[in-house]
């Protein structure tokens, strides 16, 4: 595994550890837990709306800045 995978699976272990202290008692932590659900929820919905729509996903253009193209010396 790699160290990306490896840190978001711990992450996903304690965001579900912190939900099963939330459902043991810890009701403090609710309101702070729902906000990423929320999140992922919107984002999520709002990618598929423009799927269905049929807007595709593009790539930024930056503009190049000449000045970093030469090299200094």
């Amino acid at each position: 595994m790699t160290f990306r995978r490896v840190v978001a699976l711990a992450g996903v272990a304690f965001y579900v550890f912190l939900w099963v202290l939330a459902a043991n008692g810890v009701t403090n932590l609710i309101a702070p837990l729902v906000v990423p659900l929320v999140l992922v929820v919107l984002i999520w919905a709002g990618l598929a709306l423009n799927r269905f729509i049929g807007i595709a996903p593009h790539r930024p253009k930056f503009p190049r800045d000449e000045d970093e193209d030469q090299d200094e010396g």
